[in-house]
């Protein structure tokens, strides 16, 4: 084997085995003390390693098995030659969730919450039973895109759904706090796990018994009836919200839908009727049909209103991104026992999320978040003072900053989802959720900073949180306001925070602005529950 300046031996090459074999038929012995001053050896044995030809080891390599069994790495060799494989496959991945998160959100948006969720579920358990019988690099890599391309998605799709089932301080509960609990709790569950199963095959397939459990609940979770009213199918919104009201003992309004349904009827016979052109000019634009809803990345885009929500929406995710796993990536320069700071880390998830299902259950939605990004971004600006001196205190400071991006990153969930239009919603969502994908892909060059000014990571860090605040500023509110089910709607709630700025009085009878067919006060009556 090669002997490296430090005496090392190397894993990845070796001199030639037939010259090796023919110098020790020789009894040619190299001294390896004497390896550094060749003049002595090469003048008894003739012979300069240096001048030695290397190859790569042929026979394989052997790979300890202290921790675990058999992992990707050891199987199909990505080591030594091959070594740039192993990031190649977790940008494999992280572009099929990125794919997942493009694709799923306008595929959902047109043909349902309740399907697109299920079939994503299926397709992440059917590829990680695939991955397990992966017998080449190349097939992992196509295997390990399509798993990726529908974990992510199945997150945003299960908050997108309860969003829309739920009410009031049930649907807070769901997305501050319970979703992101039973995140955290499969995330810690995931290395115990891993323990217990010690082979990567094996793992994969466990992997997949979780996602071929839900298939039961297909007959429990109902679809979306906010995405049914938004695509005019009313019997099967009102057929779901009689069964709800059924099981939670509320009566069904008669007339919830019949606003809706007269609606509908008219639009509908309204191309059959000759047109009359010395009608009033007021009268002609009360009774222009109304244009179709734009959905998907174009209804992100189509006005002013929605673009300027839709751009501070993907700024603020991709920043608490970049915060969050910058945060993580620079405990590595902390001072004291890593493993012991990572667990802090992981710990601070839980009361953050619960701290932020407290704020947004009796607080404004920009109010508590901006409170808790400024949390987040105070104790990072501290830190150049206590890094060398007081390595207790940095530590705090580290884990308050965690914990206000982990509260403000629950908040801006809720604010998201609460902004967004039914017709738009998983759209928005699932965009965002590309934007901050990019922002963790972002934040592990956040450590190269530290080669300009030792600080300078966590300045950064610091800095944006700050910048999300002033650009929070611009969103509307929407605590105590009905979720939109439109995208006009949802210019009503930009108009009516920023009123003051506005010339136009915007109420229920503005032109362009269409009252929402049913109310979400008649919706809050027949409150949602497991038992749909």
């Amino acid at each position: 084997m090669e002997m490296g300046p430090n005496l090392e031996r190397s894993s990845c090459s070796r001199y030639e085995l037939h010259v090796m074999q023919n110098l020790s038929a020789l009894r040619i012995k190299p001294n390896l003390a004497q390896i550094h001053n060749y003049s002595e050896f090469e003048a008894s044995a003739g012979v300069m390693l240096s001048n030695l030809k290397q190859e790569e080891c042929k026979d394989g390599w052997i790979y300890g098995t202290e921790h675990y069994e058999s992992t990707v790495v050891t199987e199909f060799n990505l080591v030594c030659d091959n070594n740039w494989k192993q990031p190649m496959s977790s940008l494999i991945y992280f572009l099929g969730s990125l794919c997942g998160c493009f694709l799923s959100g306008q595929i959902s948006d047109r043909f349902g919450r309740k399907p697109v969720l299920f079939s994503s579920i299926f397709i992440l358990s059917v590829f990680s039973i695939a991955l397990s019988f992966a017998q080449s690099w190349a097939v992992f890599n196509v295997l390990f895109f399509m798993v990726g391309m529908c974990q992510l998605s199945i997150y945003i799709l299960l908050l997108v759904l309860g969003s829309e089932l739920l009410v009031g301080v049930t649907r807070v509960l769901f997305s501050s706090l319970a979703l992101s609990y039973f995140y955290v709790a499969g995330m810690m569950a995931f290395p115990g796990t891993a323990y217990v199963v010690r082979n990567w095959r094996h793992l994969s397939l466990f992997m997949a018994l979780p996602g071929l459990a839900c298939f039961p609940f297909w007959w429990l979770v109902p679809e979306s009836p906010r995405w049914l009213l938004s695509k005019g199918r009313f019997k099967e919104a009102e057929l779901l919200l009689r069964f709800a009201a059924l099981e939670n003992g509320v009566e069904f309004p008669s007339d919830l839908f019949r606003s809706a349904e007269s609606q509908q009827s008219e639009q509908s016979q309204q191309p059959e009727q000759p047109q009359q052109s010395e009608q009033p000019e007021q009268s002609q634009q009360s009774e222009q049909p109304q244009q179709p809803e734009v959905s998907g990345y174009l209804g992100l885009l189509r006005n002013m209103t929605t673009r300027s929500i839709t751009l501070v929406v993907w700024f603020l995710w991709f920043s608490l991104n970049v915060s969050y796993f910058g945060l993580s990536f620079n405990m590595t320069t902390i001072y004291g026992n890593p493993f012991l700071n990572y667990a802090l880390l992981s710990l601070m998830e839980m009361p953050a999320h619960l701290v932020s299902w407290f704020s947004a259950k009796y607080f404004p939605r920009r109010m508590s978040f901006i409170g808790f990004s400024l949390l987040g971004a105070l104790p990072l600006f501290l830190i150049q003072i206590t890094l060398h001196k007081y390595h207790n205190i940095t530590l705090t400071l580290v884990l308050m900053g965690k914990f206000g991006v982990l509260a403000s990153e629950g908040i801006l969930h809720l604010l998201t989802g609460e902004l967004s239009p039914t017709v738009i919603r998983n759209t928005m969502l699932s965009s965002a959720a590309l934007f901050s994908r990019v922002g963790s892909s972002v934040a592990p060059y956040l450590l190269q900073l530290a080669v300009f000014y030792e600080f300078l990571p966590w300045l950064t860090v610091g800095s944006l949180s700050v910048i999300s605040v002033l650009v929070s500023l611009f969103l509307p509110e929407s605590f105590g306001k009905p979720l939109p089910d439109t995208i006009d709607q949802m210019q009503v709630i930009k108009k009516f925070k920023f009123k003051g700025l506005c010339h136009q009085k915007v109420d229920g009878n503005s032109p362009g602005v269409q009252e929402p067919a049913v109310s979400e006060t008649s919706l809050s009556e027949i409150k949602c529950s497991t038992a749909f």
